[in-house]
């Protein structure tokens, strides 16, 4: 499983987490990736590698890391999964479309996916603000910038990886329609049969369910999910 963010110079440290145990047990690696967009390797590396007209780096950075766990031999495309949250599950969308023959499956949790639709709408509370970390797309560079990774913008009709989508009715960060058009699209325009599941939550935002036991079901059905796909491969 190799998870990425790397949005808002946010650093994701390396950590131990029980919810990584079911992978383990099952003869999983879990890596996260340190991509740009990140502040793993400070200020500037954010700033100015993987802001505004530079945010490609980011998706090609977690390209990479794929690329190179494959090349060291942990594992190989018929068993890597991938996973990001919110401005990770924009990262998730652009890589799919970009490389999907790395992946065997992916979870993409209340993803930032209709890029365009979201920043060009300033009446959504949060929109005006996200104009920092993303560009103001009123200005022609920006929107076509954002254009060519907006993963909604740029699905196409190839083979795709299994996906789960994880998202909430509530959520006012990621608003629900964004997950819906995008496994609508997907269903619509890809050419395999692999399966794209979306999971509306139906009383929950964008932090998940507050309760911890829901909270561990809901892990639980994300982790079956990627099993289902990788476990037959490893051995």
């Amino acid at each position: 499983m190799l998870y990425g963010y790397g949005s808002y110079g946010i650093c994701i440290d390396p950590e131990f987490s029980i919810s990584y145990l079911p992978y383990l047990d099952r003869g999983m690696v879990y890596a996260i990736g340190h991509v740009r967009g990140g502040g793993e390797m400070g200020r500037q590396w954010y700033e100015q590698g993987a802001k505004y007209l530079t945010k490609r780096n980011t998706f090609q950075d977690f390209v990479s890391c794929a690329e190179e766990l494959i090349s060291a031999k942990i594992t190989d495309p018929a068993s890597l999964a991938c996973e990001g949250r919110s401005a990770g599950g924009l990262l998730i969308g652009a890589v799919l479309n970009m490389r999907p023959d790395l992946f065997k499956c992916a979870i993409a949790g209340v993803p930032f996916v209709d890029v365009l639709t979201t920043m060009c709408d300033p009446s959504i509370p949060l929109t005006t603000g996200e104009w920092e970390e993303w560009g103001n797309p009123n200005e022609y560079k920006y929107f076509e910038y954002m254009k060519s990774y907006s993963p909604i913008d740029n699905v196409a009709a190839q083979d795709y990886p299994h996906l789960f989508i994880h998202a909430g009715l509530h959520d006012p960060r990621v608003a629900y329609w964004e997950p819906a058009k995008w496994a609508a699209k997907l269903r619509m325009t890809k050419t395999d049969q692999n399966d794209v599941l979306l999971k509306m939550e139906m009383d929950s935002g964008h932090f998940s369910a507050s309760d911890r036991y829901k909270y561990w079901r809901e892990m639980a059905l994300q982790q079956a999910f990627v099993l289902k796909h990788v476990i037959k491969t490893l051995k």
